[in-house]
């Protein structure tokens, strides 16, 4: 376990990092820091100078994926939407030099709050307050959907027409490249969602994973205090992220997960509970958004099984940092099966 006041932390030199933050912000003191737990993608520490608190993110150590754990468009999304209506922590400093710390980084302010990320928080919180916070999480992504890309300095923000079928293409790639055993059902549930790609006219600022640990809450627990981990983020169709919610809140249910802050395990509360408080968010219809989730839903199963059979690829080549990942590898195929099973209408 690494010291909280580590100043050699895997992936991230403090001495080295210290006089380059110091050409950002005053320093009260010599940096201390942690490894965040519970990330399973880019590394996420905790810095502070005794006084002032900053969170600074890289991509992860050994082979990544190649479209994600882009520091830019995280650094870029974030800046850009810091003076809109959607909550996100204020930037500091974005460093493109891989000679600093072994990677690109940027440095971050600390948001103070709730990151529900265990089972025992999820379980505390009970079905009441479960569905409020569920709520919360939707009409903040309503907000996201409803902000204009151009006002924010963001219309250049990728191509939003053909977003999710190359979506498809992008998680087959990345499946390709970081898969080493064989997965029934992957190619028909890859064909299946490349042949039906709906032509949804919305294009919108997209988060890519969004869900709840990805969310610092108020500590009140009746906002969102801050939206995190934008890696994915693009300009694309919106139900995407919709579906993203969904899939993470109710779409391990039943398995023997690492996965922390799965609120299926520990709560009754639906995940349609969050549709629906999206759609009057949003102004849309209910049904009509119901409707229209198959496809959403089997590609956010699909996406999902790219990125725990990427986690896998890495932890049997021991570059992942953190606990649990060895068990990650076994939820690939569930996910698969029920990308399938949400197609055929079960």
């Amino acid at each position: 376990m690494l010291r909280s006041d580590s100043r050699q932390l895997v992936g991230l030199d403090l001495d080295v990092l210290e006089p380059y933050l110091k050409a950002h912000v005053e320093l009260a003191g010599p940096l201390t820091g942690r490894l965040i737990a519970g990330g399973r993608s880019n590394l996420t520490y905790e810095i502070t100078d005794g006084v002032a608190r900053w969170i600074v993110r890289r991509p992860p150590l050994g082979h990544v994926l190649a479209s994600a754990h882009d520091m830019g468009r995280e650094f870029r999304v974030m800046s850009a939407l810091g003076g809109s209506d959607v909550p996100v922590p204020r930037m500091v400093a974005r460093c493109i030099d891989a000679e600093v710390v072994g990677s690109e980084f940027y440095v971050m302010e600390f948001v103070d709050g709730v990151i529900v990320r265990t089972g025992e928080q999820l379980a505390e919180l009970g079905d009441e307050r479960g569905a409020a916070v569920l709520r919360t999480l939707a009409e903040t992504l309503a907000s996201l959907h409803g902000v204009d890309p151009a006002a924010v300095g963001l219309a250049d923000f990728g191509r939003p027409e053909g977003f999710a079928a190359r979506q498809v293409r992008t998680w087959v790639r990345q499946l390709e490249s970081s898969t080493s055993r064989e997965l029934p059902g992957l190619e028909d549930l890859a064909g299946r969602l490349a042949a039906t790609v709906p032509d949804n006219p919305r294009r919108t600022i997209v988060h890519g994973d969004y869900r709840l640990d990805n969310c610092v809450l108020a500590p009140s627990l009746d906002r969102v205090a801050a939206v995190l981990d934008w890696e994915m983020a693009a300009l694309g169709d919106p139900l995407l992220d919709l579906a993203s919610l969904m899939v993470w809140w109710d779409g391990l249910r039943g398995l023997d997960s690492p996965i922390a802050a799965v609120p299926a395990e520990h709560l009754t509360v639906a995940a349609d509970t969050g549709l629906a408080a999206y759609a009057s968010a949003s102004g849309l219809d209910a049904d009509a958004l119901r409707r229209a989730m198959p496809w959403y839903l089997g590609f956010a199963y699909f996406k999902l099984g790219a990125i725990f059979e990427g986690i896998h690829y890495r932890s049997l080549q021991g570059q992942t940092v953190g606990e649990g990942f060895d068990q990650i590898g076994a939820l690939t195929l569930p996910m698969i099966e029920r990308g399938l099973a949400v197609l055929d209408g079960a």
